[in-house]
């Protein structure tokens, strides 16, 4: 039986977070935080409802796994411009360093993942990735406005 793209892609991102938590044991981060310590890496001082929306996590999930963040002194919540109802999250020093060691494991694993293929066949790969996720990324827009 061939295999479906949902198959695929659902037992990739599994083996792809396995095989990242395993790289990261020593750091003790926990599922979702890797993720949210990539956005941040380019979005410091970004909302809880930008690293939400950007990260595609609910924002019940992305406020427990801020928790802990913020108790293992990776990030800081603060807010901005007088408005309470808005917190933004900073990376502190230790969080920046997570970064680094995140962004590393990230690199190495897709290595990993495109050995053996070619550099034009992978950048053919992404672009046609990249167009599948715009695909589902606007289709996820439009349900969360009805």
């Amino acid at each position: 039986m061939k295999p479906t793209f949902h198959y695929i892609l659902m037992s990739n991102h599994l083996l792809l977070q396995k095989l990242l938590l395993g790289r990261l044991k020593s750091t003790g981060l926990t599922a979702g935080q890797p993720k949210v310590l990539d956005y941040l890496m380019e979005h410091d001082g970004a909302s809880q409802k930008e690293i939400a929306g950007g990260c595609h996590i609910e924002a019940g999930s992305l406020t427990s796994v801020l928790n802990r963040m913020e108790e293992k002194g990776l990030v800081r919540r603060t807010v901005l411009n007088g408005n309470r109802r808005t917190f933004h999250i900073f990376l502190t020093e230790k969080g920046r360093e997570y970064t680094l060691v995140t962004a590393e494991a990230f690199t190495a694993l897709e290595d990993e993942a495109f050995r053996g293929i070619s550099e034009s066949d992978r950048e053919k790969f992404m672009e046609v990735f990249s167009r599948i996720n715009q695909n589902l990324t606007s289709r996820e827009e439009s349900y969360w406005k009805n």
